[in-house]
C-alpha cells in the first residue's frame, strides 16, 4: 500500500461503518495499541484495549442503536514522510431520530503514522461543534 491521503482518509469511513454495526473492536481497528484517545467530555484513554472496552459498554447502553451520519473528511495531509493528520466531522443519530440535533456534531483530529505498510492512528481527539450562542447558553446555565 502507498502512503496516500486517500488511504489515511479511509480510516474515518471504516470507523463510522464499525460504529453503525456497534462493533467496538472494528471502531478502533486502525489504532495503535498505545494510541491516545480523548473523548468529547475529556476522558482520556492510552490503551487500545481500554478504548474498545469502553466503547463496547457504550454500545450496549447509552449509545445502543445509535448511528454515525454525515461523516466527512475535511482535510487529510501528510505532514512529513510517515506522519499524517486528518480532520473529520460526523454527527450521531439516536434511535427514533430522523435528524441529529446541531449539538450532536463532532469534529475529530487524528494523528497517524505509517507502520507495517498502513496508516495507524496514534492520537484522536473528539470535540463537539458548538456555535458561540450555544457555548454562551451553556455558560449561563452553569451560573457563570
Amino acid at each position: 500500500m502507498e502512503q496516500s491521503v486517500e488511504a489515511m482518509s479511509a480510516i474515518a469511513e471504516r470507523m463510522y461503518e464499525a460504529w453503525n454495526r456497534a462493533d467496538a473492536e472494528g471502531f478502533f481497528a486502525d489504532f495503535a495499541e498505545d494510541a491516545l484517545f480523548v473523548e468529547l467530555e475529556g476522558t482520556t484513554y492510552r490503551r487500545r484495549a481500554d478504548m474498545v472496552a469502553a466503547q463496547a459498554e457504550a454500545f450496549r447502553t447509552v449509545l445502543k442503536g445509535s448511528r454515525m451520519v454525515r461523516g466527512e473528511v475535511h482535510e487529510a495531509r501528510i505532514i512529513s514522510p510517515g506522519v499524517g493528520v486528518l480532520h473529520a466531522r460526523v454527527a450521531v443519530l439516536m434511535p427514533g431520530e430522523e435528524e441529529p440535533p446541531p449539538t450532536r456534531t463532532s469534529m475529530q483530529l487524528f494523528v497517524t503514522v505509517w507502520r507495517d505498510d498502513r496508516w495507524v492512528v496514534v492520537a484522536l481527539e473528539n470535540a463537539r461543534v458548538l456555535s458561540l450562542d450555544a457555548m454562551m447558553t451553556l455558560e449561563s446555565l452553569a451560573g457563570r
